[in-house]
């Protein structure tokens, strides 16, 4: 075997040896032929470089490669024999030297396994180094096509960074020149500011001082004022209350000298309290028409709520009809209850949770103990009264009004001439209308005080063609359609 392996020729000598005689022998310039290709074809597995835009040096595996070949030959020739030329001593040396290897054999086996299995370690190693670059290669490439595809964006940075070089430097040098500028103008602004504040410091002075003149003028001006209507009004309240001492005394003595039967000696029961006679007609219809849906009641009526919150009792709503009030009261948390002679409108207000009776007005007052009522509120009833009766029921509100409860009576402003052409008549039970002098008169008689008149509701706002009047012929003839009387018992 080592002479055999002195004898080899060398892919190069080959080579060499096929390019001299290529000329003499074809066969020999088939063979260079094939030696170049081998060579290719190593060259292109095992490259030496990645190439491309990164060129990088690849490790060389051929020294790796021509050892495993050096090493493979060698890889069998332990154990066997090397041939001899023919004869009788060749044979005897050839038979003599295969007694001693077959002798030998169970020596070398492990080496030549040994042998073999490095070899094939190598050759696992030789083709992961080959992976290794191939991949190196890949990676190559696609750095490479990256690269140039960053090319245009690198010079176009580039290019920025020069412009930007140059713009940095104008930009410095104007600032320097604008600093130098800028410092001068506000130089010259601060001096002028300063001027400027001084002459406006020096007229602030002044004027300040002017004010200050003019403001205590006006305060000593302005407390002789205030002076002169304290005592004015000290001394129309000192007229208000002497005259209310008065009529409380009158009010006492009459009281004392009636031994309170006035009240009961005008009750006449049931039937004759009203004094007028209701037509057989359908009266929720009637007030939905003439009077107003609920909902439109009950918003006029919300203005009275405020009088009777943080009443000292029960507040009683006379002729509480379909119940408008009552419910106003209770959304505000105020207890009420309700009186009404007409049985199908106390159905109507029970149905929606409110308190109601029916019965007569001046039978129910009568029933109530004196001082027992937090509040009263009657609306669109006095009218309906005759004028002894409409005096009978102030008084009997007042006898059962607590000290503090709060009467109100709302009812049609005669005052006002458009009322009769247009609302009081249209209800049959409207006996006759009562000023709010008289009705105010009344309340006084009750022993009310604290008396005030609420004018509701300008006519002109219904009745347009009244706005064409002079104002004051609409003020004096056409002014609120209702008016409400308030008073407080003492």
């Amino acid at each position: 075997m080592a002479e055999a392996g002195a004898g080899r020729v060398t892919g190069s000598e080959a080579g060499r040896v096929a390019e001299a005689g290529a000329v003499q022998d074809p066969k020999l310039a088939e063979l260079a032929q094939l030696v170049t290709e081998i060579r290719e074809r190593v060259k292109a597995r095992h490259a030496a470089s990645t190439g491309g835009a990164i060129d990088l040096p690849l490790p060389d595996l051929m020294p790796l490669l021509h050892a495993r070949d050096a090493a493979q030959a060698k890889v069998a020739a332990i154990g066997s024999v090397n041939p001899r030329p023919g004869g009788v001593v060749n044979t005897l040396i050839q038979g003599v030297k295969r007694n001693i290897a077959r002798g030998l054999q169970w020596f070398v086996r492990d080496q030549v396994d040994f042998n073999r299995e490095t070899i094939r370690a190598l050759n696992a190693t030789i083709e992961a180094l080959d992976e290794s670059n191939r991949t190196m290669v890949r990676l190559a490439a696609v750095a490479g096509e990256r690269i140039e595809a960053l090319k245009p964006q690198v010079e176009q940075v580039a290019d920025l960074h020069t412009h930007w070089q140059a713009w940095r430097a104008e930009w410095e040098h104007k600032l320097v020149v604008n600093e130098a500028q800028f410092t001068r103008a506000t130089s010259d602004l601060q001096h002028a500011f300063q001027h400027r504040v001084t002459i406006a410091e020096e007229n602030f002075r002044q004027q300040v001082a002017g004010q200050h003149r003019d403001y205590l003028a006006a305060l000593e001006r302005a407390t002789e004022d205030v002076q002169k209507k304290l005592w004015a009004d000290l001394e129309r309240i000192r007229g208000e209350y002497e005259a209310l001492i008065h009529h409380e005394l009158r009010v006492v003595r009459q009281r004392a000298a009636a031994g309170g039967g006035a009240v009961g000696a005008a009750s006449g029961g049931a039937a004759g309290a009203v004094g007028y006679e209701s037509p057989e007609i359908d009266w929720l219809k009637f007030a939905e028409k003439f009077r107003g849906s609920p909902e439109y009641v009950r918003e006029n009526q919300r203005q009275y709520v405020e009088r009777f919150r943080g009443a000292a009792g029960e507040v009683l709503d006379i002729g509480c009809g379909r119940g408008e009030f009552l419910g106003l009261l209770r959304e505000a948390g105020i207890a009420g209850r309700g009186i009404e002679a007409s049985s199908e409108l106390v159905a109507l207000c029970r149905d929606q949770g409110l308190e109601a009776e029916q019965g007569d007005l001046f039978a129910y007052l009568e029933a109530l103990s004196d001082r027992s009522v937090g509040g009263v509120f009657c609306a669109q009833v006095v009218e309906h009264l005759t004028a002894s009766d409409a005096l009978r029921l102030v008084k009997l509100v007042a006898a059962k009004l607590k000290p503090g409860g709060c009467f109100i009576a709302e009812t049609p402003n005669p005052e006002c001439l458009a009322i009769f052409a247009t609302h009081f008549y249209i209800d049959p039970t409207h006996t006759r209308p009562i000023p709010p002098a008289l009705l105010a008169f009344y309340f006084e008689e009750a022993g009310l005080g604290r008396i005030e008149v609420m004018r509701l509701g300008q006519a002109a706002n219904s009745m347009p063609a009244l706005k064409e009047l002079p104002a004051s012929v609409r003020e004096a003839f056409f002014g609120s359609l209702d008016y409400a009387c308030l008073g407080i018992k003492l």
